[in-house]
């Protein structure tokens, strides 16, 4: 069967697509990289190839790559990219700007009405900060060691996640707990059920809620072998937290370890010298110890716990107090038997570290 002619408007239909490519391209200014706009004649007419394709397109690119590359005029001189950073340096209160710092929107608009430049693009101002090898206007919220011998009580512990006490190698035998507990877990139940998720649209949850009661949750995580304990209390507590380590130590091998280190902050619940006493009269391989004041971030149970509640807690809808436990108790199980075992540790003989 014979193909039917193209037409004319058909036949050239590539070519035509081409050739107003290269005229958008020829007239395209790229100030985003700081280069004035092409040569016209780098995307001058070029013979069509056989197929009925033009090469001008690829020409017109070769020809702004090439011209980049040779170093062309940028857009703004160096004085402008200076003032710009300086600008981004300074304190927005201290310019009359009522803001706490800058943002990328805000800085344009400064620069522009400071009359830098009359006009700038925020991808541009974007580029020149992002380049900067210092970059002194960012910023991250930090803990500053507030304990006058922080030193002394946090060597220790980073130590123990070493696998290392008093400059000395731990054995097997030797067993590193980190526990705390998490206070007023709330049973939120939404005035409305969530809608789940279906084509098109994302699940809905309701803001509103009724709080149906509290718990004190505790829990223990085993360093070395990737273990996790955890309970709900009525309130927190020495008798509660007593409890969690009673239901720790009532299991292998903590209960024939040679020593138990608990790491804890300074709770109510263990504090001081009674707190070791107190401890240790009743499990006497266990070794409370403390991290520096307003420094529980050096504990790893509270990783465990911003785990909980963004993964259980935050989003979560409980009818009852009930109904939070077996929630929370479920998704401990789920994490020891699918995210925490592939990196628990089994007894080998040998100490952890060589």
């Amino acid at each position: 069967m014979n193909e039917r002619p193209l037409s004319k408007g058909r036949r050239n239909i590539r070519l035509r697509t081409a050739m107003s490519f290269a005229r958008r391209l020829s007239s395209w200014r790229p100030t985003a990289c700081g280069t004035t706009s092409l040569p016209r004649d780098s995307a001058s007419s070029v013979k069509s190839s056989a197929s009925g394709a033009s090469g001008s397109s690829t020409n017109a690119w070769q020809a702004w790559t090439k011209n980049h590359e040779a170093g062309a005029q940028p857009a703004f001189p160096p004085s402008v990219v200076v003032e710009v950073k300086r600008l981004a340096c300074e304190s927005p209160r201290a310019v009359g700007v009522p803001l706490a710092r800058w943002s990328l929107r805000e800085l344009q608009r400064e620069v522009v009405t400071r009359g830098v430049v009359a006009t700038i693009g925020g991808t541009t101002v974007w580029r020149w900060l992002a380049a900067d090898a210092i970059r002194p206007w960012r910023h991250r919220s930090w803990l500053f060691p507030r304990d006058p011998e922080f030193p002394t009580k946090a060597g220790p512990i980073l130590d123990l996640y070493a696998g290392v006490w008093r400059d000395e190698l731990l054995t097997p035998e030797d067993c590193v707990l980190s526990a705390d507990e998490k206070t007023s877990v709330q049973a939120r139940q939404r005035r409305h059920a969530p809608a789940p998720c279906g084509p098109d649209r994302v699940a809905k949850i309701e803001h509103e809620y009724e709080r149906m009661g509290a718990w004190a949750y505790l829990a223990a995580w085993d360093v070395r072998r990737a273990k996790l304990f955890g309970r709900c209390e009525p309130a927190n507590g020495i008798a509660s937290f007593d409890r969690l380590v009673a239901q720790v130590m009532a299991e292998e091998p903590y209960r024939s370890a040679r020593r138990v280190f608990w790491i804890v902050d300074n709770g109510s619940g263990h504090r001081g010298p009674k707190a070791v006493e107190r401890l240790q009269r009743r499990w006497p391989n266990v070794i409370p110890v403390f991290t520096p004041v307003h420094a529980s971030w050096l504990n790893q149970i509270e990783i465990w716990f911003s785990t909980l509640a963004r993964r259980v807690l935050r989003r979560g809808n409980f009818s009852t107090k009930r109904d939070l436990t077996e929630k929370i108790l479920a998704f401990i199980d789920y994490y020891d038997r699918h995210l925490a075992r592939p990196y628990r540790w089994t007894y080998t003989g040998k100490p952890l570290v060589a």
